[in-house]
């Protein structure tokens, strides 16, 4: 295969032809598998160039307006069903335009996180590890390992039986559910697996209040994480949670660090940096256009991409983001809060410079974009 794709990198540099790396792998696959001679393979270089470049974007071309209609149109028609059980069961997600705009707006907390937790190829078929894994990162309380719970209120106190069975089928550690409960409670005896908490104040209001914080004491899960759903996909095993932590789960042992995701952006970007925020935000935008039956070009996402995150932090596309922070006057006022950018500017003393495409057809005169790029001087003959 290397001498193929050296083969093919003489013959592209021969005809002048600046590809990507990625297409000249895919003509040196093409060659192999049909046994192209030197002569086919010059043609289909030939070809390919021609079509290459005819599908570059011309100068003066109006890529913004055409990604905007290309992302804009097929949003319309996709379904107003928000919530769908996508690929989970037991988990929701939000999909369509709804996903589509929490997308755009940058939003800093989506309505229903949830990540897909990949192990390591050791760990990928042991089930046990996988369960282990699946409870440190799912939240438990003391209400799911009760075997009784009973409120006293001639003694003053709330008992509570723990069932060995449930810690063990749960895959988590006595001691340290001790420990949890030594630190939440100041008043508890524990005899075994027998608890027994006091109130602060001896009072039913007080008891009932401990009764219900000892049953919602949490005893095991990674912060924001609820519910986990461990489920076996292509022959290996799959966590899928409810709720978000990619920080967290990225530290756990035997978790694939390149293929674990979570479809919230801005945490992508906060632990993997800026590129990683942008390839998620491409990445996202396709999967619920995909999810839909709708193509869109990926070099328009890629754009929209680009632009939210140009200057290194996720910023929306909008008033609060890109819209709102352009630097001509007229093309902010035209997009929404028409008063309020017009007063600042002439409080401020700004001037507008009528570069972009709005503020000139807001004034009547030729747009900088296609013909209207190209200024034309003409020489006096003396």
């Amino acid at each position: 295969m290397q001498e193929t794709i050296e083969k093919v990198t003489k013959v592209v540099k021969k005809k002048r032809a600046k590809f990507p790396e990625s297409l000249i792998h895919e003509i040196a696959q093409t060659a192999e598998k049909h046994d192209l001679d030197d002569d086919e393979l010059d043609e289909l270089v030939k070809k390919v160039k021609k079509a290459y470049d005819r599908a570059k974007v011309e100068d003066g071309e109006a890529v913004g307006t055409v990604a905007a209609q290309s992302v804009g149109e097929p949003g319309t028609q996709m379904t107003m069903r928000t919530f769908h059980y996508a690929g989970v069961a037991e988990l929701n997600v939000t999909l369509g335009l709804p996903r589509l705009i929490e997308i755009v707006d940058a939003r800093k907390k989506i309505s229903t996180p949830t990540m897909a937790i990949f192990f390591e190829e050791e760990f990928r078929n042991d089930e046990e590890f996988v369960r282990k894994i699946a409870n440190q990162i799912g939240k438990s309380t003391m209400n799911d390992i009760l075997l009784d719970f009973h409120i006293n209120y001639a003694e003053m106190n709330v008992g509570v039986d723990l069932d060995m069975a449930k810690i063990e089928d749960k895959r988590l550690d006595y001691e340290d559910i001790i420990n949890r409960v030594e630190k939440a409670f100041k008043k508890v005896q524990i005899d075994n697996n027998v608890l027994s908490f006091e109130p602060v104040k001896s009072s039913i209001r007080e008891l009932r209040l401990l009764a219900d914080k000892v049953r919602d004491l949490q005893i095991s899960g990674v912060k924001n994480i609820g519910k986990v759903v461990i489920r076996k996909e292509e022959n290996e095993w799959v966590i899928h949670t409810e709720g978000s932590n990619l920080g967290a789960v990225l530290k756990m042992e035997g978790v694939d660090k390149v293929r674990t995701t979570t479809n919230d952006i801005h945490e992508v970007e906060k632990v993997l940096g800026i590129e990683a925020g942008r390839n998620a935000i491409i990445h996202e935008a396709q999967r619920t256009m995909d999810e839909q039956g709708l193509t869109v070009d990926v070099r328009h996402i890629m754009l929209v991409a680009d632009m939210m995150s140009a200057d290194g932090s996720i910023k929306s596309i909008g008033r609060h983001g890109i819209s709102g922070e352009k630097a001509s006057v007229l093309a902010r006022a035209s997009f929404e809060e028409t008063g309020k950018h017009l007063l600042r500017a002439s409080i401020r003393g700004e001037i507008d410079h009528l570069t972009g495409i709005i503020e000139n057809i807001i004034i009547g005169q030729p747009i900088p974009l296609g013909t209207g790029s190209v200024g034309v001087e003409m020489k006096q003959k003396k």
